[in-house]
């Protein structure tokens, strides 16, 4: 009888290690980006990663050149997109990757846009994550967006690197 009972839970814990161990599903996000006329020019697709976040970003019909790239820490994008807030911050940190006391966790690097203006790449934010309740998740009170602006971040000037205006918005969802 004691067999048999040990025997019974034996199996239930080797089936509930084995289903511990079969991968669980990424948790993604996802922004649609909108210009200030209200026009689709693309979208960031977030996936959790065990050491951060990779945005897969693929826009159309930017302006050539060098643009600052950034997550926001409000998730509302109202032109002139302002209403997108700072850089996402929760660590309270210095502006810029070349900064000697740290970064915003929403600093990412400049997107080089070629003439054509289309661009699709993949970035990784190792200082987020999708996961609900940490301190560091763009799924906070307010939510978060990505935001393009029109000049490239110089990557130390405080609050935001010199970036200029904000030409695309997206909240992240």
């Amino acid at each position: 009888m004691i067999t048999r009972h040990c025997l019974k839970l034996g199996r239930a814990t080797a089936f509930l290690f084995a289903v511990s161990a079969l991968p669980v599903a990424a948790q993604t996000a996802t922004a649609v980006l909108k210009n200030a006329s209200g026009q689709e020019i693309g979208s960031a697709n977030l996936i959790e990663t065990p050491q951060g976040v990779l945005i897969n970003l693929s826009v159309k019909g930017l302006p050539a050149g060098e643009h600052a790239f950034h997550i926001h820490a409000v998730g509302k994008c109202e032109p002139p997109f302002t209403s997108a807030g700072g850089h996402f911050n929760p660590a309270g940190k210095k502006h810029g990757l070349l900064a000697a006391a740290g970064h915003h966790a929403g600093d990412m690097p400049n997107l080089h846009v070629p003439q054509s203006g289309d661009l699709t790449v993949e970035v990784f934010d190792a200082d987020v994550t999708l996961a609900q309740g940490k301190p560091n998740s763009l799924f906070d009170a307010d939510g978060s967006s990505v935001v393009i602006h029109a000049d490239s971040d110089d990557y130390m000037t405080d609050p935001a690197g010199n970036a200029g205006g904000r030409i695309a918005c997206g909240v992240i969802h």
